[in-house]
């Protein structure tokens, strides 16, 4: 495999770096591209160095590239993306540039990998990191009923805005503790000490454009157009885990045992629900984790067919990195003929 890594100086960039060599993916060839800042910068992997090359509008730079894993924003995706699959190199973009587009395939492998062999456009989109980790979730509650509604409110880790954002949580922190007035430019408040009930812009319907990711890209990755999704996301002062609260109506009963078999058995999950010994997930102890982790699995008291449980991931693993790696494995591992 000769693979590129796009925005390899970024968080996600860097994680993708540790998980080919976690994964031990086939890398026979290595190029990283970034911005004109980062280009020159050197990068260990697999015991030999690699310079980052400045990401140009030159489609040769991608001749003989099989897959590109790229993450530098949105824009960045758009503008480069022909670029990028000229020569038939396989595009897999964490950004969300092309998520929703009805050509490109959102994929989470563990529940709608197939898709990911759909790809006109030669590229791939990996969804946003909430839904990542809900969906690896809720798969397996669908699988025993057909959930009709899903209520989340999210509790989301520094490291979702990027590696400047979990260093200025640190700065907020430090300065704080020195009695010094805190810098405040990655989030729209103070994140130390607090909670900001606003993740991305808002919208005309009051919701923002992180929680409409989670209602639009959950009915395409689960391919569940009328499943009903209503999200309230909220930043906390932890540094790369993602917590979330998740209530689900299906359109019949599922009991607390059933569900906790199915999330048991369910690939990418591990169940940590025992809560007479006070033991269920918290980002504290997920932080650099592969899997969801799954707890708190109840009944919803307001509702017969309602369940209720507490799911947290590794935002720059499972919720980016990690998941991208996985649609590359899941191709591997199950070609076409």
């Amino acid at each position: 495999m000769n693979v590129a890594i796009v925005g390899a100086s970024g968080a996600v960039g860097q994680e993708f770096l540790r998980v080919l060599e976690e994964q031990n993916f086939p890398v026979d060839n290595l190029t990283l591209f970034g911005s004109k800042r980062s280009a020159g910068r050197q990068y260990n992997f697999r015991g030999k160095n690699y310079t980052v090359k400045e990401l140009r509008e030159n489609a040769d730079d991608f001749k003989g590239i099989d897959i590109a894993f790229t993450s530098a924003g949105a824009s960045v995706s758009e503008k480069f993306a022909p670029y990028i699959t000229a020569h038939g190199a396989l595009m897999i973009d964490n950004s969300s540039a092309f998520r929703m587009d009805s050509d490109v395939p959102l994929v989470v492998p563990e529940v709608n990998g197939e898709d990911a062999f759909n790809t006109p456009r030669n590229i791939i989109a990996n969804p946003n990191c909430t839904t990542i980790q809900m969906v690896v979730a809720l798969k397996p509650i669908n699988d025993l009923a057909k959930i009709k509604r899903v209520h989340v409110a999210t509790y989301q880790a520094a490291s979702g805005a990027g590696a400047a954002a979990m260093d200025e949580l640190i700065d907020q922190y430090r300065a704080l503790t020195a009695g010094e007035e805190p810098k405040v430019e990655k989030f729209a408040h103070q994140l130390a000490y607090n909670v900001i009930p606003h993740i991305d812009k808002f919208l005309d319907n009051g919701y923002t454009k992180e929680e409409m990711k989670m209602f639009n890209e959950t009915k395409k990755i689960m391919h569940e157009p009328d499943l009903d999704v209503s999200a309230m996301c909220v930043r906390v002062p932890v540094m790369r885990a993602h917590s979330e609260a998740i209530w689900v109506e299906t359109e019949k009963p599922v009991s607390v045992d059933q569900a906790r078999q199915a999330f048991a058995e369910a690939e990418g999950v591990v169940v940590i629900d025992n809560p007479t010994e006070n033991s269920y997930p918290m980002p504290l102890h997920v932080a650099d984790k592969d899997p969801v982790f799954v707890g708190r699995i109840r009944k919803d008291l307001t509702n017969e067919c309602g369940l209720s449980f507490w799911v947290v991931g590794d935002q720059i693993k499972k919720g980016a990195a990690l998941n991208a790696v996985q649609i590359a494995q899941y191709m591997l591992n199950h070609p076409r003929k």
